[in-house]
């Protein structure tokens, strides 16, 4: 699978998510990369930021949170094109789902692990 395509499957997962949900995103952006650091080459997404539950009178004038999707790991482990854009979909509500405040455990619960 091209970067454009994974790209765009990760648009479509991002078009998806409820917009009562988008509009209390935050300071966030989202990337698509090819290949995680070196160290967690099965690492399929990642949310770098504070999470909105953390935020105080001190959040202003910071960086925004940053969701990385890799498209390398994802496309390794699935079998076809199918298993792509349901584990694409999973990846971008599972990191989404941390710039909300939930953590791993809960999300492994709700079958988003």
């Amino acid at each position: 699978m091209t970067r454009e395509e994974f790209e765009e499957l990760v648009a479509e997962a991002l078009d998806r998510i409820p917009p009562e949900l988008t509009r209390l995103m935050d300071n966030v952006a989202v990337f698509v990369e090819d290949e995680p650091d070196p160290g967690d080459p099965e690492l399929l997404g990642l949310y770098e930021g504070t999470p909105l539950t953390d935020r105080g009178e001190w959040y202003a004038g910071v960086l925004p949170d940053r969701i990385t999707i890799y498209r390398g790991p994802t496309v390794r482990m699935c079998e076809s094109r199918e298993d792509v854009v349901a584990e694409t979909e999973i990846t971008v509500v599972h990191e989404i789902a941390h710039h909300f405040g939930i953590d791993d455990e809960r999300l492994h619960a709700l079958g988003y692990g």
